[in-house]
């Protein structure tokens, strides 16, 4: 079969094809789509146009990110200081970057109508006549219906994500951080940031190879002391010796019905040094007057507390996920496993545990890279806290919440884009490696 590609297209094309290399959607219209063509003509218009007014100056700029600085001027006639405006480097790099993606843009389409005028071309010549606008729009509602419900999503994931994604990507590379007062006028620096971070022998390494070792901790914990537990709940609640199913589910549940930053909000308030836990302790002799439980000062005590509250708030779901999931597990396997004399341990390990870590492998794979990116209860807890005086990152800090403080509370801005570049590379290979070696991906037919 005949492939349509632009280098057949260039070679055997004919004048009409060869022609859309220069004026795109030529093609179209003399292959009898003149709608399409016409189309694509204004859209190259409007790209040239823009290269020419605004896009080739922000393309030059951007390999320099902008050379002149803000400066106060006395204006003699009015007596005042007047400041020139000079230029933004963070405006550069924004326009720069979205200017290459229209570029990329431009170039995909050069090669589709280049594609598609060849096509027309060959379908010409086979059948003497090519689909008109009125049946490709109904291809797009038949056998294309894919592009037409696919199209707007992936323009709202290019536009919404993607490029803002590659403009905080390429800050990383670059001087923009109060540091050296390079807020306004910055310029590339390499791989020089990443240096920095991964050093641990600095100031700003040490912290982040503490940071993401607590991380992976607090991860490891907060995941499968949710799932063990929350398993273990569900199996009691499940039981048939266990009386009133219905109203224990109710009370773990309603923990679910409050909402989650609420709730942490509350505990950070109870559990301050004159919060009502300690005043509590304190009017029953428990602890002295005028000591207080060091919930949020301590290190220890911070981290312990932050994981006992994450059991409180995350086991009620990982129960409703197992209690759906046992109630599948056939019955046929248990009877199986009783007349050979196994006892409920053995079950449990062999049929039990076997089945549930198959369903929901990908569950916890999801958790663990959830609880690394669980913002909420650390930031709405201790505030990451406990901070040393010197330090960026607080004790409790994980990965995300320490961009977060480097970004919005301290600028460092390209600090705070090497380390989101480090946690998507941990969390992808992290989530890669572990379910491409999980039984859920080897033997998919298991248990069925």
């Amino acid at each position: 079969m005949d492939r349509y590609t632009v280098v057949r297209a260039l070679k055997r094309g004919d004048i009409f094809t060869r022609l859309s290399a220069v004026v795109m959607g030529l093609g179209l219209a003399g292959h009898r789509q003149i709608v399409k063509g016409i189309f694509v003509m204004l859209c190259e218009a409007a790209f040239i146009l823009y290269m020419i007014r605004t896009g080739a100056e922000r393309l030059m700029a951007l390999p320099g990110l902008g050379d002149s600085a803000q400066e106060k001027v006395w204006n003699e006639a009015k007596q005042v200081y007047e400041y020139t405006q000079g230029d933004n480097s963070q405006q550069i790099l924004l326009f720069g970057v979205v200017t290459v993606f229209v570029v990329l843009a431009f170039i995909v389409l050069w090669v589709l109508q280049m594609r598609h005028s060849y096509k027309l071309q060959r379908t010409l010549e086979e059948k003497g006549k090519v689909p008109t606008l009125i049946e490709d729009v109904k291809g797009l509602f038949d056998g294309n219906l894919h592009i037409t419900l696919m199209t707007l999503p992936c323009l709202g994931i290019l536009v919404f994500n993607v490029v803002p994604l590659t403009y905080m990507i390429s800050m990383a590379f670059t001087q923009y951080s109060k540091e050296g007062d390079h807020l306004r006028l910055f310029d590339w620096n390499g791989l020089t940031q990443f240096f920095r971070v991964l050093n641990m022998q600095g100031n700003i390494g040490r912290q982040f190879w503490h940071v993401l070792s607590w991380t992976v901790v607090w991860a490891i914990f907060a995941t499968f002391l949710n799932y063990i537990l929350g398993m273990v709940l569900a199996l009691l609640i499940n039981r048939k010796e266990t009386k009133g199913k219905a109203f224990w589910r109710f009370c773990f549940v309603l923990s679910i019905a409050v909402p989650q930053f609420v709730s942490l909000m509350v505990m950070n308030i109870m559990l301050q040094p004159n919060g009502a836990v300690n005043v509590l302790l304190r009017n029953l002799g428990v602890i002295a007057p005028s000591v207080s439980l060091p919930f949020w000062t301590d290190v220890m005590w911070a981290r312990v507390t932050i994981i006992v509250i994450n059991l409180w708030v995350g086991i009620p779901y990982t129960m409703l996920q197992v209690t759906g999931i046992l109630q599948n597990i056939p019955g046929e396997l248990y009877e199986a496993a009783k007349l050979d004399g196994a006892g409920p341990v053995k079950i449990f390990f062999s049929i039990t545990l076997p089945y549930m870590l198959f369903v929901t492998t990908p569950y916890l794979i999801a958790s663990f890279v959830g609880n690394i990116n669980n913002f909420n209860i650390i930031y709405l807890l201790s505030g990451g806290g406990p901070t040393f005086v010197g330090d960026t990152a607080g004790q409790t800090d994980l990965l995300v919440t320490w961009l977060y403080k480097l970004t919005i509370d301290q600028q460092y801005y390209n600090l705070g884009a090497v380390i989101g570049i480090l946690t998507f590379v941990i969390m992808t290979t992290v989530t890669l490696i572990t379910y491409r070696r999980s039984v859920s991906y080897k033997n998919e037919e298991a248990f069925m």
